[in-house]
């Protein structure tokens, strides 16, 4: 039924942009009003056809939630070369593991975002997950298409496309669809993920009322093989393992699926029928999510060959059946923001506004033990809210000021103050300040699994997390601080008392953790060439070692630009040089689809070189990179996590392709 609607959605958007192209066609003015067709039919045979004019780049807008608005870039910088990436984002502080579209592991720990509500748990997966406020709406004056391709490790290829039309400057639609299928170099890692994206904004013609809305439908497959079990075929000579396919794992056929979908709406309507100096808002916003999470395994046994023969364990502890494990954790949730604003065009905006949250944590069983406490099918609860909003936007200043607090039983808080000022077009500088008390994630709290240890309910208390930051952007240097002090943190602890055997179960830190992180940008430029350098420098004060990052983590590219062939052509070539510092790095858990902290391997201290070569040719932009060529040279001594290798060499190539009809 998904599958025909969605075709049912792009044949409709197909046909409004070939209503579009020919509108524009006929509104080319061609002919001359007040004369015969005959006159009309000579003056075409004697005056060449006018070409329609194109629409200026700032009729391509990109708009955010938040309202904040960009333009559609085609140009090649170094910053695209960042973010031509599988996220399509630049991921300096994340490490992506061997296969794309699997999971990363976190190396700076400032990227996480606080949000007071709790979610749904198995961060691990969600790197790619788009949630509501990372979903762009667009504004555009004709149909416009952007087409990336990628090619992959072995066997698929990562694609993403979008088409943006617009049936009048108040309506603009678009439509997107981010694919990637790769098979991987080791056994059982097969990744097979899917983002769709429809949105919609639409304002009245006095913008008295206006809705972005977006439906969202997205899933990620991956082949779970646990890690190579023996790291020392990989970390040898022997030139029979240069064939990934031979090393060993310790799961053969187990399988991950994340699978969500949303619908979200957000909408505001002025009372006042004219837009004044002073205005009156009604807000609202609406956000309905299914979501989840399937672990399947097949078999239970892994079998490890040594020198004494072959060892047979099962790499999660003892189960309730002997095989075809199949846990699948469901997740409903439902989100009403319903607010008014006053808005004083030299005082700012003031909002007071209420939430509602429904969610539905569940399993199809109830868990009733002996010797230990009943494990319920579901966790579910309503949590009312109410708070209030200040923005201030005037000249060089932007600001916001938040609180929210809640209502019902479950006690949370959110303070959240930001500000922005901008001396000029190179120089600006933010702040923020957050204290939050955020309710636990429910993975935390209620889980269910055939594997007997990994069976729990819990009652943790709030996690506790106040956090600031400022940030320079001037044109001499890009410079960031955080400081953060955490309490009650949660985390997934290693419980493991065998080797070969993994167990880890949630737990509450009841010390106080402080976080310090400073991180400095600057490209240096000299003719033709720039050094362009990302240096991150992280501090943990903890008594234990709950929170691991590494100190050092760089980026620097060495690299050449300069146009060709009467600068038909546009070109980029370089080298990037990536490195952290040794650090006891969270293991993965395939079965919990997050990470847990471990204490008894480091990774890290391994240098990562890549070589690229980047092309424009009009409004295409032209890939190609070499990755990790030093793999072979330096050492197979590089991880991602703890019997994750990360990725070999490899070349890949691409391209970003714009169309403005």
């Amino acid at each position: 039924m998904a599958k025909k609607f969605f075709l049912i959605l792009f044949l409709l958007l197909s046909f409004i942009t070939l209503a579009q192209k020919n509108q524009l066609k006929g509104s080319s003015g061609m002919g001359i009003q007040g004369t015969s067709n005959q006159q009309g039919n000579q003056e075409k045979k004697k005056t060449p056809k006018a070409k329609t004019p194109k629409a200026p780049i700032d009729l391509y807008r990109v708009v955010t939630l938040e309202k904040d608005t960009t333009y559609i870039d085609t140009s090649l910088s170094i910053q695209k070369e960042y973010i031509y990436n599988y996220l399509r984002r630049d991921n300096f502080g994340l490490l992506p593991f061997a296969n794309e579209g699997q999971t990363y592991q976190t190396l700076q720990y400032g990227l996480r975002d606080y949000s007071p509500f709790p979610e749904f748990g198995f961060k691990g997966k969600h790197f790619n997950y788009l949630e509501a406020n990372q979903i762009n709406y667009y504004s555009v004056a004709t149909p416009l298409t952007e087409l990336y391709f990628k090619t992959v490790m072995e066997q698929g290829q990562s694609v993403d496309a979008f088409i943006a039309v617009n049936t009048s400057e108040r309506l603009n639609f678009s439509i997107a669809y981010k694919g990637v299928r790769s098979l991987g170099k080791y056994i059982n890692q097969l990744s097979s993920t899917g983002n769709f994206r429809f949105t919609m904004s639409y304002h009245t013609e006095s913008k008295r009322y206006s809705v972005n809305l977006h439906m969202t439908a997205q899933d990620m497959s991956n082949g779970e093989n646990g890690g190579i079990s023996n790291p020392e075929d990989f970390e040898g000579n022997n030139a029979d393992f240069r064939d990934r396919a031979r090393l060993n794992v310790y799961l053969t056929d187990a399988k991950s699926l994340l699978d969500g979908s949303r619908y979200f709406v957000d909408h505001h309507f002025r009372i006042n029928k004219t837009e004044g100096e002073n205005n009156l808002y009604i807000d609202h916003q609406f956000n309905y999510e299914h979501k989840f999470f399937e672990y399947s395994q097949p078999t239970l046994a892994s079998v490890i060959p040594d020198e004494a023969g072959n060892q047979t364990f099962v790499r999660f502890g003892d189960a309730y059946i002997s095989s075809n494990i199949n846990d699948k954790t469901r997740y409903n949730r439902m989100y009403n923001k319903i607010g008014a604003t006053y808005e004083n065009k030299t005082l700012g905006q003031f909002q007071f506004f209420a939430e509602d949250f429904r969610f539905n944590h569940y399993y199809k069983s109830i868990l009733v033990f002996d010797n230990a406490p009943t494990i319920p099918s579901s966790l579910s609860d309503r949590i009312n809210t109410v708070g209030g909003q200040y923005t201030y936007q005037k000249n060089s200043w932007n600001g916001k000021a938040l609180y929210s607090t809640s209502l019902s039983d479950q006690d949370m808080s959110n303070l959240n103050l930001t500000a922005t000022y901008t001396l000029d077009d190179e120089n600006q500088f933010s702040f923020q300040y957050q204290n939050i008390s955020k309710l636990p994630d429910h993975q935390y709290n209620l889980y269910q699994s055939s594997y007997k240890e990994y069976n729990w309910v819990n009652d943790f208390k709030n996690e506790k997390i106040n956090n600031f930051e400022v940030t320079a952007n001037t044109r001499w240097l890009n410079a960031s601080l955080q400081v953060s002090t955490l309490n009650d943190k949660l985390y997934y602890s290693d419980d493991s008392t065998e080797e070969d055997v993994v167990l880890v179960s949630p737990k509450q830190y009841d010390n106080t953790i402080n976080f310090l992180s400073l991180k400095i940008s600057k490209e240096i430029r000299v003719g033709k060439f720039a050094l362009d350098n990302t240096i991150l420098y992280q501090k943990v004060d903890q008594k234990d070692p709950i929170l691991n990052v590494p100190e050092l983590v760089t980026r620097n590219t060495l690299y050449f630009s300069d146009h060709f062939f009467k600068k038909a052509m546009f070109l980029q070539t370089g080298i990037t040089f990536n490195y952290f510092t040794k650090y006891f790095a969270n293991d993965y858990n395939p079965l919990l689809g997050d990470f847990s902290v471990q204490n008894k391997q480091e990774i890290g201290d391994f240098p990562m070189f890549d070589f690229f070569v980047n092309a424009k040719v009009r409004q295409t932009r032209i890939y190609l990179k070499a990755e990790h060529f030093n793999s072979s040279i330096t050492g197979n001594n590089f991880y991602t996590a703890p019997n994750y290798p990360y990725r070999d060499f490899m070349v890949r190539f691409g391209l970003v392709w714009n169309f403005f009809q």
